[in-house]
């Protein structure tokens, strides 16, 4: 007769009772293309409106070469520091049931961007009220967990006064610092792992 395969996640022990094992992680992905990203993801700010700032930027590996399949979402306050947001990405038709996406006019809060074939993406969006960062989660091949991370705007950002930017030192701290290149750009790498010349980011955990 043959052996019975043990079923994954468990552990066979004759002289007790029987236990099972944590289920492992897998890596992130792989991204599907229906609501990942979607039309329009990373235009947080409604057409048109004064104010709106552009935070773009490279994703990049432990080999600081760029990363063209990973997905970063972007979470914020409106200006005025409501956290209630819009109906976004998957708002449907009510008569058809067709996903709209986005009205246009008002801010949602939330965006979703893929980065490109050179791991880059691009976010409009207005200024964040009550703090001085956007915050960003990180989902790219070979992570077991998506990643957490602020993108903090320097017109915005005493580091003297932040909590979590003073506990860091100067060199970790820079790496959640968003660069301003001019009026209303500014640029802000995620580096997934430090590549010997660039810190990695400086990733976050909640508990």
């Amino acid at each position: 007769m043959g052996h019975r395969p043990r079923r994954p996640g468990r552990h066979l022990d004759r002289g007790g009772p029987m236990t099972f094992l944590p289920t492992p992680s897998q890596t992130v992905g792989p991204f599907y293309g229906y609501a990942l990203p979607f039309t329009g993801g990373g235009n947080i700010a409604p057409a048109g409106e004064p104010g709106t700032i552009t935070v773009h930027g490279q994703v990049f590996d432990g080999a600081g070469a760029p990363v063209p399949d990973a997905l970063l979402e972007f979470w914020q306050p409106a200006p005025d520091g409501s956290r209630t947001g819009a109906p976004g990405s998957l708002r449907r038709d009510a008569v058809t049931g067709a996903v709209v996406g986005r009205t246009g006019v008002e801010f949602t809060g939330f965006g979703r961007v893929a980065t490109d074939a050179d791991g880059r993406y691009v976010l409009r969006t207005l200024p964040p009220g009550g703090v001085p960062y956007i915050s960003v989660c990180v989902f790219a091949r070979g992570l077991l967990h998506h990643l957490f991370t602020r993108a903090y705007l320097p017109h915005l950002t005493d580091p003297a006064t932040e909590p979590l930017l003073r506990s860091l030192p100067e060199h970790r701290r820079a790496t959640l610092l968003a660069v301003r290149e001019r009026e209303g750009v500014h640029r802000f790498d995620v580096r997934l792992q430090d590549d010997g010349v660039h810190e990695e980011t400086v990733f976050l955990a909640f508990e």
